[in-house]
């Protein structure tokens, strides 16, 4: 059964400064989290605000943020001023969280994620994860948190008050579909996600292409069946499901630098001709896929097979 997935309308986000709460009813604290993420692998610079060429803590926080049309200030300790001050024990999925790497105030902001981990950018790795309590640097230099918005567990149809007609791919509906394409036997519906339970529809499909290692699911085990796809993800998961391989010359894509951690899979795919970008030289890799592009994808990583 397809599902049909609504392009946020941010327009109709409050935008706010100093004090105060955003009630990011049009947010889910999935939506949050799958955006903070789909930035990891991106390279620091200092005073940076570009995901290819280099960018800073508050940079990355304010386009994370800007993403779900909420504005944020410039440097860490400006952003540190708007919100609402949140004791560590109380932290929830959103909450900006700041350190004092310096030794002289707020000089670091991550975005907590949930189960004692944050996500920033780090000067050392890039965007990466952390644990707050890391008593070897984190934990050491933890100053505060602030609570910016209020990210509902909802999903983005429920709550959207206008729609595009553009039908995305969840991971679940690309689950079946690669199965099926590639012929796996889906008999086996003992998933090894806890969100998705024996019964469901996803549960043969996402199980089959767990044991070829195309879905090995988040942190938490957790597959995520209703969520979008984006297309550096789905490079991935194409590379390996159809054991895709280097092919000679290949398309470079501006928004996907040498350091992206899908490079090599969407360099896979150009030169397999899998994929010729969404023009302008841009392979949009942290857009979501929608059903025409999923099924695009598999008929030409197909034929490679065939």
């Amino acid at each position: 059964m397809k599902k049909r997935w609504l392009l946020p309308i941010f327009a109709s986000f409050m935008i706010f400064s100093g004090l105060g709460i955003n009630d990011a009813e049009a947010a889910s604290a999935s939506n949050l989290t799958n955006t903070a993420l789909s930035y990891i692998g991106a390279p620091y610079k200092y005073g940076g605000t570009s995901i290819t060429s280099g960018i800073d803590c508050s940079a990355y926080t304010k386009l994370v943020f800007s993403k779900l049309g909420i504005q944020l200030e410039r440097t860490s300790s400006a952003q540190y001023q708007q919100g609402t001050k949140v004791a560590k024990s109380n932290l929830q999925t959103g909450d900006l969280v700041f350190f004092n790497t310096s030794g002289k105030g707020i000089s670091h902001v991550g975005i907590y994620i949930g189960n004692g981990k944050f996500v920033s950018a780090t000067t050392s790795r890039g965007v990466a994860t952390d644990n707050i309590n890391d008593p070897y640097y984190w934990g050491k230099r933890y100053v505060g948190a602030k609570r910016i918005a209020n990210f509902n567990e909802v999903q983005v149809a429920q709550v959207t008050a206008a729609t595009v007609d553009t039908q995305y791919a969840s991971r679940g509906e690309v689950a079946v579909r690669l199965a099926k394409a590639l012929g796996l036997d889906t008999s086996d519906t003992n998933s090894p996600f806890y969100d998705v339970a024996d019964s469901s529809e996803y549960a043969g499909a996402s199980t089959a292409l767990n044991k070829i290692g195309a879905f090995l699911g988040d942190g938490s085990l957790n597959f995520k069946p209703d969520a979008p796809i984006t297309r550096g993800e789905m490079a991935k998961v194409l590379v390996i499901a159809f054991e895709l391989q280097q092919q000679g010359n290949f398309q470079e894509f501006y928004d996907v630098a040498s350091s992206h951690w899908a490079y090599e899979q969407v360099s896979i795919l150009s030169s397999n001709k899998v994929t010729l970008g969404i023009g302008d030289g841009m392979f949009g890799v942290n857009e979501n896929v929608t059903l025409d592009q999923i099924d695009t994808f598999i008929e030409r990583a197909n034929k490679l097979n065939n």
